[in-house]
């Protein structure tokens, strides 16, 4: 583990450099890693683990469209994929990653088999954190701990075959055993980060829930169709202010900022560009802050658990999600990127 300066500020990170994968397969080598659920983190985790050689299992509902695709992916029912609760007795280490709403509804399976010395693994801090509204309270003699990759599963295996890591956050909650931090460590490297930094299980839920309402899919989803919807009121074409809104952001600057970082991407645009860009960065900032304060307020006192919790545990949850997303998905904005997309040299 070596501190890192980040702008002033040191953090703790783990490089592969300083904890390879040799030594990340010798820490696990007793163990058998249990991962529970197979939606949206479980395929990517998992079969980055079994890749890395490391004992995988994994539990999901047996008739599911998960567990076929589990079936599909290679994993094979009665050798290294089981019901849930067989997964979970057999694992010495518990990768619990079903859904927020998933895991409220399977802890008391769950809860029986942690038995001394084993893990819990999360990759999401919501359940331990907000523990009074979910009621997963783990057992004092097991370990509990997280690995939240900074990006979805899909992402995740994506980068595992590109030979790239995608960077994630790792935390101990309870030290059971003395060896909480090292397995800890080896299961963020076993699962293909690029580095890991440290955090703590409310420090994760609180930063990830702001994130995703903002700057990652709410606050982005809300400016790309302010914009849009703008430039449509001008008279300018579907395909222009798709382009002009969303295209050049994520296929030309956004490599780029990923590449060097803002500044570079700044000073590799026109200079009328730059110029506008200057001007204008600090108004957007100003306007969209107290929206961000209200957000996060919002997170930390619990509100957007409590909504997440209540939609989600309802039984036509996956019906109305699917309605919503269906609005977003018809909307002419999101048409013309269709269209666009189909036009791109790779798909011609």
């Amino acid at each position: 583990m070596a501190q890192i300066n980040f702008g002033g500020v040191e953090e703790n990170v783990v490089t592969r450099e300083e904890f390879p994968l040799e030594k990340a397969r010798e820490v696990l080598k007793d163990e058998t890693i249990a991962v529970i659920g197979y939606g949206v983190q479980g395929p990517g985790q998992s079969l980055n683990l079994r890749d890395n050689g490391f004992r995988v299992i994994v539990g999901q509902r047996k008739g599911s469209k998960s567990w076929d695709k589990a079936v599909a992916d290679g994993w094979v029912p009665g050798e290294t994929l089981f019901e849930i609760e067989e997964a979970a007795e057999r694992g010495t280490i518990i990768q619990y990653l079903l859904s927020d709403a998933g895991q409220i509804a399977v802890w008391p399976t769950i809860k029986k088999h942690l038995t001394p010395g084993k893990a819990l693994y999360f990759s999401h801090g919501f359940g331990i954190t907000y523990k009074e509204r979910t009621g997963i309270v783990p057992p004092a003699d097991v370990d509990v701990i997280l690995i939240a990759p900074k990006g979805s599963g899909t992402s995740l295996r994506r980068m595992f075959l590109q030979g790239r890591g995608l960077n994630s956050s790792y935390a101990v909650f309870q030290d059971a055993t003395g060896r909480a931090m090292e397995r800890v460590i080896a299961l963020g490297i076993g699962v293909g980060s690029g580095y890991l930094f440290e955090t703590d299980f409310q420090r994760e839920v609180y930063s990830d829930l702001t994130g995703e309402r903002g700057t990652l899919m709410g606050a982005i989803q809300g400016i790309f169709a302010a914009q849009y919807d703008t430039l449509r009121a001008h008279g300018h074409t579907p395909s222009e202010a798709f382009n002009e809104t969303i295209e050049e952001l994520t296929q030309s600057l956004m490599p780029l900022v990923a590449e060097n970082g803002m500044d570079w991407m700044y000073a590799n645009c026109s200079t009328t560009a730059q110029r506008g860009a200057l001007d204008w960065w600090k108004r957007f900032r100003d306007a969209t802050k107290p929206v961000f304060e209200e957000l996060y307020e919002s997170v930390r006192s619990g509100n957007e658990a409590q909504i997440s919790i209540d939609s989600n545990s309802k039984p036509d949850y996956r019906t109305k999600l699917n309605e919503e997303l269906r609005e977003m998905r018809e909307s002419e904005m999101w048409q013309a990127g269709a269209v666009v997309r189909k036009l791109r040299p790779e798909n011609n």
